[in-house]
Formats: structure tokens, sequence, C-alpha cells
């Protein structure tokens, strides 16, 4: 099921006070960069800066460019044009083995043969440090990570959430200046993520450098990053805190992650009426171009047109399908206006509703929320 379309354009959300705090702290400390990259037919532009001790998300859905961001932090896929700079140095043309960058791959790739405690003596002895001072960094960062009793173990005797505490942090053990996570929760179970998420939430806060999470986890994003930036086509389309985008959302991708129907028009007054002659009542008053945004929840249905109802919105749809959505049942409504409603199990089938079937679909205006666009 998805939120209702949107013809939104590109453009990124109210975070110009963020941004210019940002843009200060960077000029000598923390990330500064644009991404170039193409890759036959893809182009991929995208500008990331963040400050020592901020937790970056990179959102995008399959093909938006996520990945290649990522690769060209690491140095694993080479620049076509703009820069990257950490703490004012540039890093373009740098070896990956030499840049202060630590990476936590999706699959953790832990080496099989070593034990966890090698595993993250790695990085250092890599770099130069003599075997007992190695082992020596790798037991305290293990000892953090509470895994100080698994650190004989080889990887395949660890669960898959000790395993990325390892994974972790053999990339912590380098002292980097800059934290990638590449899905890093994708390979747990959902027990299991719910736990090392809130571990790797209170990891990622006392990490004195730049973290940079590339996920497709909206709650990922949500709980570590202190930032999101979300991209679509190679292009940045928003930016700006999760609190900012959950309630501001600017394309039907990013509407989709955080559950809400959103529509963009012309807004006249209290009203907001789209191309295809539907109009929706707002509380907030604006004139222009807009968005307008309700949770499925916010939906009531009704089998006959309700009268005496407060609502100020009221639309003819159809039931497009239905399937089962957390403890609810997400209805897919096509008609006057295309939206996503929830209802209870027990109000769905004392409604009867199947695909095909004719209803009236209510939200008042009050559980609107309309922005400029």
């Amino acid at each position: 099921m998805t939120a209702a379309r949107s013809h939104a354009s590109p453009t990124s959300g109210s975070h110009d006070a963020e941004a210019e705090r940002v843009t200060e702290e960077v000029r000598d400390r923390g990330l500064d960069a644009r991404l170039v990259v193409d890759r036959g037919s893809f182009h991929l532009d995208v500008a990331l800066t963040a400050a020592p001790g901020d937790v970056v998300a990179v959102l995008g859905p399959n093909g938006a460019g996520k990945t290649t961001a990522l690769r060209a932090l690491a140095g694993l896929a080479p620049l076509s044009g703009g820069h990257l700079r950490l703490d004012g140095a540039e890093l373009d043309g740098v070896p990956p083995e030499h840049r202060p960058v630590g990476v936590v791959f999706q699959d953790y790739l832990l080496f099989p043969h070593l034990s966890a405690l090698d595993n993250v003596a790695f990085g250092p002895r890599c770099r130069g440090a003599a075997k007992a001072e190695a082992r020596a960094q790798a037991a305290e960062l293990l000892s953090r990570l509470g895994l100080a009793d698994h650190a004989s173990a080889r990887p395949a005797r660890l669960s898959g959430g000790q395993a990325q505490r390892v994974a972790l942090a053999r990339a912590l053990a380098i002292r980097p200046r800059l934290l990638l996570l590449d899905e890093p929760l994708a390979a747990l179970d959902a027990r299991t993520r719910l736990d090392v998420r809130s571990q790797l939430r209170r990891h990622l806060a006392e990490f004195e450098a730049v973290a940079v999470l590339v996920t497709h986890d909206p709650l990922d994003a949500m709980v570590l990053a202190d930032r999101l930036v979300v991209i679509e086509r190679g292009q940045v389309v928003q930016e700006g805190s999760p609190a900012d985008i959950a309630r501001r959302p600017r394309t039907d991708y990013i509407a989709q992650l955080v559950g809400l129907n959103l529509y963009r028009g012309q807004a006249d007054g209290h009203t907001v009426r789209l191309d295809t002659g539907a109009a929706i009542a707002t509380t907030e008053e604006l004139s222009g171009p807009a968005f307008v945004a309700f949770p499925p929840g916010a939906v009531t249905l009704h089998l006959d047109r309700p009268s005496g109802s407060s609502a100020r919105n009221l639309w003819r749809c159809e039931v497009a399908g239905l399937e089962t959505h957390g403890d609810q049942i997400r209805v897919d409504l096509t008609g006057e206006l295309p939206l996503a409603a929830d209802l209870t199990t027990i109000a769905a089938a004392e409604l009867g509703l199947h695909p095909g079937a004719s209803v009236w679909a209510s939200v008042k205006a009050a559980q609107t929320h309309a922005y400029p666009a």
C-alpha cells in the first residue's frame, strides 16, 4: 500500500539554521563533500556536510544512489567531480586504506579465521601498531561494547548482534574521523534488531567524529540519526531533522516512509485544490503552491454518505485493495481522492470491505497539515 501520489519537486526542507550551523563547523572540522559520480547512465550529485559528533542518515529507494555515495566517501568509487574534505583535508585521490575512515558493511565482512579480538586488532596492525598494542586496543573496545567474554570467539560462533558489534569495534579501532555504516542492522532478525538498534544509538552518541548511516529503513534512520538526507535518482530531495521530515514530507517516497497521504496543489485560504479537481480543507491559511498531508489513521470510512458529520472533507471512493498493516487493516482507495486509510480489524469487518466496494471517506480539517511547496 502506498500513500497517494504527489508531484513534489526536489526541494529541501526548512533547515536553513541547521545548515548554517553545520557549514560553520565543517570549515576546518567535520565532513564537507559534494559527491559527483558518473556510472554509465547513472549520475550522482549529492552534497553532504556534518560537524563532529553528528550522525547523518542517507535514505532513498533502491537505485537512488545511497551505496554509490557511501563508496565515494570510502574511496571505493572515484569522484567524477565535486570535492571531499574531512577536517579540512582533501581526501579525493587518497587511497582507501590511508583514509581516516571506518566502515561497517551490511554483511560485516569479518575474517572467519580470526577471533573477535584479532578481527578488531587487524586495522591498527595494518597501520603500524605493534601486536601487543593493537590487541590491547581491541580488548578495550570489545569491553566497551560488552563483548569482553567473546574476545576469543570466531565469527561463526557469534550471534548476529554480537557480530555487528565486533564489526563496529573493528571500524572504531582505527580511530576514524568518519564512520560509515552500510545498512548496519539489515542482517538482524526483528527481535535482535530492536536491542542492537538501541545499543548502536548509545555508541554513536559517544562517537566524537562524523558518522554517516546509509539505510532504507526509516525507523533505523529516525532512531539513530540527528539529521536525514533523502536522495532520489542521484539527487538530494529533502534534508533536515527527523521530526521536520516526518512532519513535512516533500515527495511521495518520503510520505510513504513516514506513513502519510501527501498531495500537492494550489492553496487559497483554508483550501488546497489539486490538479485533479479534488479539494482538501485545512486549518492552516495559505496562498500559492502547497503540500497537504494527513495520516491514514485520520480517515473514517462510511458505506453511505454521512449526514451531520463535522468532517469538512468528504470524498466518494472505491476500495482497490486491503492488507494487514501492523494490528490494523490498510485500505487502498481510489476515486475522487486516491488515499490510504487505516482501520481496526473489527471496523473493516463491520463495513464488509472488499475490492470494488464503494465507500465515503472523511477527514477532519484539523487532522490535515498544509505547508508551502
